[in-house]
């Protein structure tokens, strides 16, 4: 509220300034011009007296011209900067009424077209964006939920089941217990892809200067892929790429490339997997067959939990639908640019441009 009133004041005063010093300028000049006609010196005379009554009547009725036209001027301007507000403090309240529960409400068209109606058109286009993201969010904390939930669920399941069979076998124990670790290994790489996800967004803390080239070799050798496989043709080319960042982030970018291209990739099919510099920037590229992606499913493939189904996965193991959204996280930390598009026939192109 202070602000709002402090503003008004001062609009006031701009537009009652002008008039005030405008009229105080036209009332002293009779007065300059009555006080250099009295005549001075010895040669005064009593006819000059009346002269001199007149400029004393002057004074009184100049200084409540001045007091009079101060007040004019004080009530227009307060008039004029309050029209000129009113649609200002219309804007300013019902921004304050928008809240995170709320975020659906829009300030809509103000019938003008000025700067309020642009802002009034910046605060909706705020308004659209935070309301997106809380839904992000808020979809992201429920998957997640469900995700970690539901290892938790199975595993009670089992051991429910194992404790109220009293004739089972050591054999079946044991199985029931393999199972179970099992499961509480899937949780435990959910909870890492949580980890790498929320620190990748959280942006980068210490960079360093790598090369690309070498990470990908480093990713490669970890999963045992040399371009020798019997279910997939690997196309490997890895050319010196220098770049600067979190190489341990940059790592996980490629493993999750490199994972998410194999998974989704089908028997007999083929990965080609490069670095290099093109146009002064190191890049990586990933490209699978697969599945036929539509391109209205891009945009959906990087965003938290979202998967295209399980037919896309040539394993037998389903994923959480992290891995890209992984990828999407750590390439903004970094700067770079990331790029995808289906490829014909089948699969994925995925490229990240480093700067």
């Amino acid at each position: 509220m202070k602000p709002r009133w402090t503003l008004r004041r001062r609009l006031t005063l701009l537009y009652a300034g002008p008039f005030l010093v405008s009229g105080t300028v036209l009332l002293l000049v009779p007065l300059l011009g009555a006080s250099r006609s009295a005549p001075a010196g010895e040669g005064q005379t009593p006819a000059d007296l009346p002269e001199v009554e007149v400029h004393s009547n002057v004074v009184p009725l100049a200084v409540f011209s001045v007091i009079a036209m101060t007040i004019v001027a004080i009530l227009l301007g307060w008039v004029v900067a309050g029209r000129f507000l009113r649609p200002l403090r219309l804007i300013v309240d019902t921004a304050g009424d928008i809240s995170a529960t709320n975020l659906h409400r829009r300030l809509g068209p103000t019938g003008r077209s000025d700067e309020l109606a642009e802002l009034a058109r910046t605060l909706d286009d705020l308004f659209e964006r935070l309301e997106a993201s809380f839904a992000a969010q808020r979809r992201f904390v429920a998957n997640a939920s469900h995700e970690l939930r539901t290892p938790l669920t199975a595993q009670r399941a089992l051991l429910q089941v194992a404790l109220a069979d009293r004739s089972a076998s050591p054999e079946e124990l044991r199985a029931a217990a393999r199972e179970v670790v099992h499961l509480g290994d899937s949780q435990a790489r959910l909870i890492d892809s949580l980890l790498t996800l929320a620190i990748s967004e959280q942006g980068i803390e210490r960079t360093e200067p790598f090369d690309l080239a070498e990470v990908t070799q480093e990713v490669l050798d970890v999963r045992q892929i040399d371009g020798l496989d019997d279910r997939l043709y690997f196309e490997i080319t890895l050319e010196e790429a220098p770049a600067t960042g979190d190489s341990d982030l940059v790592e996980s970018l490629v493993a999750n490339l490199v994972d998410n291209a194999v998974k989704h990739n089908v028997d007999g099919g083929s990965l080609l997997i490069a670095t290099g510099v093109v146009g002064g920037r190191s890049t990586l590229t990933v490209e699978n067959t697969g599945p036929v992606v539509g391109p209205d499913d891009l945009d959906r493939l990087f965003q938290p939990f979202q998967r295209l189904g399980p037919q896309r996965v040539r394993t037998g193991e389903d994923g959480y639908g992290l891995g890209l959204a992984i990828v999407h996280a750590i390439a903004g930390a970094h700067d770079a640019d990331l790029t995808a598009a289906p490829r014909e026939g089948g699969g994925l192109r995925v490229t990240v441009t480093f700067k």
